[in-house]
Formats: structure tokens, C-alpha cells, sequence
């Protein structure tokens, strides 16, 4: 005998609401705007220590510090229209694509980053300056530390096993700390090979890495948050299970489209042909207790009269 569902597996499985939000909507919002106060003050050190100090490597990560700013306001304002309307009926699968939009924005601001930092680089390579390492290292390393508490305020919280991309919006923002902090490891670096090699050569390579690594990571944004926005199948293995829980012997699926309405929400499209056609209600019964599936259209054909 089958047991019965629980109440929140049936809402996981079917949403009337059309409310796509991810689990951790709120929680996400409220860290990532306490992040943004961190970075903003961080920020303000680094630049200034950077023109204090002829550090080429802390005016990168002032930059990159500067993209995190505003990467971290677009993903709060993301956070506050989503939850503005998420139950507009003029979004006609809710508002849960908002903060793809913002994470696929917040990845080209990455990217003109990484740009500009390698640019920058490049000149102080050909024409270094004079660097005051010991200030620069203390600040650089003060930098570190910030970063390592913005990327543990912005970890998530669950583990979305039926959706490995979570919310993209909290993904955007940790992954541009996760590279800051890199960052300021390597702009560590590259001063104490100055200090104590004598290597001044060392500080705008450190950076010159530090931009192809933030370059990297914008392009990762770029390919995930599109992927979204184009409507691409998130899952191939979600795909499997729909099409494993309504095909039979005697019922063929001849279509089935599946694209992601939000952090832990899909959407599928499905057209049936059944030798003895079920009202749609049955087939959607199949489908109950899949997690991630949050709205789903059937329509049944009959192959009697196909």
C-alpha cells in the first residue's frame, strides 16, 4: 500500500501559489545586505592603502572589492523585487528568475573587473613602483580575513540535493568572495616575495593572477545564470525520473520539456499517448513526491485514435 505524502512534499511536488522562491529566500537577503556593510567598509581601507602604500596588488583587491559592492546591492535588490512579487500575475511563472538575471549581470561587472585589474597589472610590470611591503602586508592580510567571514555569513545552509545549483543569486555573491579571498592570499604573496626576495615584480604578477582567476569565475556566472535564462534542461537526471515515473508499457511520453522557474523549482511540460488514457490527475499523481518539480502541464493523446 502506498503511504500517504506528507503535506510539504505535496507542496514540493505541486505549487498552486506559483511562488518560486528559494527556501532560504529571507535568510539569504537579510546576509547578503550585512555582507555588502562589511565590504563597503573593507573596500575604503584597501583603495586608501593601496595609494598609501604603491601597492598595485591592494588596488586590485580595492577593485575587486568595489565589484563585490555592487554585486552584493544588485543581489539584494534581486532578493527584494523577487519577494515584491512573487505573487505578481504579470510574471506568469512568478518571480523566481529574478536573481539569475542579477547573478548573469553580476558576472559581466566580474568580468570588466578582471579586465581592468589585468590591465593595470600589465603597466606596473613594464613600469613598477616603489611598495611599502609592511603596510601592505598587514592591510592585504586584514583584507584576508574580512573575506573569510563575508564567505562564512554567506554559506549556504542546505543541501539542495534535488538541485545542485541552489539559489544562483547566494551562488553569485559567495563565489565572488570565495575569489577575493584568493586573491588576497596571492596579493600576500606576492608582497612578502617583494619583502623579502626583492622580487618587485612579484606584487603586479600576484595581481595579474589574481584577474585571470576573477576571470574564470565571471565566465563560470556567464554559463550558469544563461543556461537559466535560455530556458536549458537544468537536469538530465530529473528529466529521467519524470520520464521513468510516466512511461509503461502502455503509455509512450512523445515530449517532455523541463526548465528551472527558481532556486529548487522547475517546471515540465509533457505530452502523453496512452492505449487507455487516464484523466490528467492520475498522471500528475505519478509524479507526486519529487522534489524540485513545482509546476507540470500533461496533456494526454490517444493512440487508438492517433
Amino acid at each position: 500500500m502506498t503511504q500517504p505524502l506528507n503535506l510539504q512534499t505535496q507542496i514540493d511536488a505541486f505549487r498552486g501559489d506559483r511562488t518560486y522562491l528559494g527556501a532560504d529566500h529571507a535568510r539569504n537577503e537579510r546576509r547578503t545586505w550585512i555582507v555588502a556593510a562589511i565590504c563597503v567598509a573593507t573596500l575604503v581601507a584597501q583603495l586608501a592603502g593601496g595609494i598609501i602604500f604603491h601597492s598595485m596588488a591592494l588596488v586590485a583587491g580595492g577593485l575587486h572589492m568595489g565589484a563585490h559592492v555592487a554585486a552584493l546591492a544588485v543581489a539584494g535588490i534581486a532578493y527584494a523585487v523577487a519577494r515584491a512579487h512573487a505573487r505578481d500575475p504579470r510574471f506568469a511563472f512568478g518571480a523566481g528568475k529574478v536573481g539569475y538575471v542579477a547573478g548573469f549581470a553580476n558576472a559581466i561587472v566580474l568580468g570588466v573587473t578582471a579586465l581592468l585589474i589585468a590591465i593595470e597589472s600589465v603597466q606596473r610590470v613594464l613600469q613598477p613602483e616603489t611598495v611599502d611591503y609592511h603596510g601592505a602586508i598587514g592591510l592585504a592580510a586584514a583584507g584576508l580575513a574580512v573575506n573569510l567571514v563575508c564567505v562564512w555569513l554567506l554559506r549556504p545552509v542546505h543541501d539542495h540535493a534535488h538541485d545542485k545549483d541552489g539559489d544562483l543569486n547566494l551562488s553569485a555573491a559567495h563565489l565572488h568572495l570565495s575569489a577575493d579571498a584568493v586573491v588576497s592570499a596571492l596579493t600576500i604573496a606576492g608582497l612578502a616575495a617583494g619583502d623579502w626576495l626583492g622580487w618587485t615584480w612579484a606584487d603586479p604578477i600576484a595581481a595579474l593572477a589574481g584577474a585571470a582567476l576573477v576571470g574564470h569565475f565571471a565566465w563560470r556566472l556567464i554559463v550558469r545564470a544563461g543556461a537559466v535564462l535560455l530556458d536549458m534542461n537544468p537536469s538530465q537526471d530529473l528529466t529521467e525520473t519524470v520520464r521513468g515515473r510516466l512511461q509503461d508499457p502502455e503509455t509512450q511520453v512523445l515530449d517532455l520539456h523541463l526548465w528551472r522557474l527558481g532556486p529548487g523549482h522547475h517546471a515540465a511540460v509533457i505530452v502523453l499517448a496512452a492505449a487507455h488514457p487516464q484523466a490528467p490527475a492520475a498522471y500528475h499523481a505519478r509524479l507526486n513526491g519529487i522534489l524540485g518539480l513545482s509546476h507540470v502541464t500533461i496533456e494526454v493523446r490517444d493512440l487508438r485514435t492517433a
